[in-house]
């Protein structure tokens, strides 16, 4: 049963202007009725969710580089003030591992010329190394390091970049370090394997760069089960249309975060995923609600 039942309208008049909220994709069709208007096409999704929102992350480029048309599409079909999040894609990250991937790197800055002012941070998310592949790695993350040390120096100054790793930990002095030197970013999250962002802010200075980045992203796997049990037993139509999970706790830490966050002068990414409580949007629009209660 939805915990969000009927249309959702979300309000972010009022949020402070340095606060940037969105949502990992744009592009859900089960999003329809739900968060995009009824009959809406997927031509339309993108128009549709800009006149809502500020900023969109964008995940499809972890899976494949963009052709420059798809690109100058998304540029076309948002205001001036829009901004898109990318990230980098998975043979970058992944397969090369940031090793002879100078090319690959420098086609994917290419495709995203057609966005000009509009291409915010990229995201670099890394996979997560188990104590069985590499004890000495997992615990240190040493190789990680010296891969991103050699990395870090082609990225252009005027590229706004976000470290994500899923090791606890290699949030660590070493990787904050190289990050702070580079400003790059270091993505506070929201995920199974890592301590959220909200706890890492608590226990370190996580903060490398003139902006901060969040990912409230969830478990994938979990979440995929329960939706899928949810559509079996008839409660559920589509995959991401309602709320799933009561994730009301964990948002409520977050705002604090963020405040204290946009009290260092940073501007502050937000991204919600479907995979957090199974409607990305309805998690966004929980957060808006614990915000409000924050600050009133």
């Amino acid at each position: 049963m939805s915990l969000f039942p009927g249309g959702l309208e979300l309000d972010i008049s009022g949020l402070p202007e340095r606060l940037h909220l969105g949502t990992s994709s744009f592009s859900s069709a089960d999003w329809v009725g739900p968060f995009y208007p009824l009959g809406s096409r997927p031509a339309d999704f993108l128009g549709e969710y800009a006149a809502r929102l500020r900023t969109v992350e964008i995940d499809a480029t972890w899976h494949a580089l963009p052709a420059i048309k798809t690109v100058e599409s998304w540029a076309r079909r948002v205001p001036d003030h829009f901004v898109f999040s990318l990230k980098v894609p998975k043979t970058i990250s992944h397969e090369l591992y940031l090793e002879g991937c100078e090319e690959e790197w420098t086609e994917f800055l290419r495709a995203l010329e057609p966005l000009g002012a509009k291409r915010g941070p990229l995201v670099l998310q890394f996979p997560y190394v188990s104590k069985q592949q590499s004890p000495e790695e997992w615990e240190t993350g040493a190789d990680f390091c010296r891969r991103l040390a050699r990395f870090l120096p082609l990225v252009p100054k005027d590229v706004r970049l976000v470290v994500e790793v899923r090791n606890d930990h290699w949030v660590a002095e070493p990787l904050l370090d190289l990050l702070r030197k580079h400003g790059a970013a270091l993505a506070l999250v929201e995920y199974y394997t890592m301590p959220s962002g909200p706890t890492v802010l608590e226990q370190v200075d996580a903060i490398t760069s003139d902006f901060a980045y969040a990912r409230l992203l969830g478990n994938h796997r979990e979440m995929d089960l329960m939706v899928a049990k949810a559509r079996q037993e008839g409660l559920r139509k589509g995959d991401w249309e309602s709320l799933i999970v009561d994730r009301e706790a964990e948002t409520r830490a977050w705002v604090p975060a963020v405040q204290s966050l946009l009290g260092r002068n940073l501007d502050v990414f937000v991204y919600f995923n479907n995979h957090f409580a199974g409607f990305a949007p309805g998690s966004l629009d929980l957060f808006l609600r614990c915000w409000r209660d924050g600050v009133a």
